[in-house]
């Protein structure tokens, strides 16, 4: 399948019956759930069960029924479609790799090269080597643009005193 969002990844084997661990990397627990499918490269996963243990989650697949078989899939990306319920306003990775990114004056600042995950706030890393906390993106403005507002001295600080890298 195409398009499909990075939705967690499998941990190491939990017990001797097929468990993994998995770190979510979505907000959505659904993903989870019991029914759910999930994609890791090209097989398809059907989750059977699923509990929360300490930050973790605990799930057995359809058809993992022995460590064995859970040994095969340590760590692998989950991925999933998106979730039709999810917020119009609502920022995804791959929508904003390969955006402009605008300060709130007009001045553009590059092309959004990856998102860094980072425990205060995720960073925008610009083509320029430039950091932005998502904390200060504002929005997008008509032209679809990433706008920011960002402290005075952010964007010098990558572009050394004569101004450029």
């Amino acid at each position: 399948m195409e398009n499909l969002l990075e939705v967690g990844r499998v941990g190491k084997p939990h017990g001797l019956r097929g468990e993994v661990l998995v770190t979510l990397t979505s907000t959505e627990t659904a993903r989870v759930a019991p029914g759910s499918t999930l994609e890791i490269d090209d097989r398809t996963l059907v989750v059977a069960s699923s509990r929360p243990h300490q930050g973790k989650w605990i799930v057995a697949f359809e058809g993992f029924g022995r460590r064995e078989d859970a040994d095969e899939i340590v760590g692998s990306v989950l991925r999933g479609e998106s979730l039709p319920d999810a917020g119009g306003d609502a920022l995804w990775v791959h929508e904003l790799i390969g955006s402009e990114v605008v300060e709130t004056d007009g001045t553009g600042r590059g092309l959004v090269e990856a998102v860094q995950d980072n425990p205060a706030s995720d960073l925008l890393v610009l083509a320029s080597g430039a950091l932005v906390p998502l904390t200060f993106l504002v929005g997008r403005d008509d032209e679809g643009r990433l706008v920011v507002d960002v402290p005075l001295g952010l964007f010098e600080l990558v572009e050394g005193e004569d101004g450029d890298r």
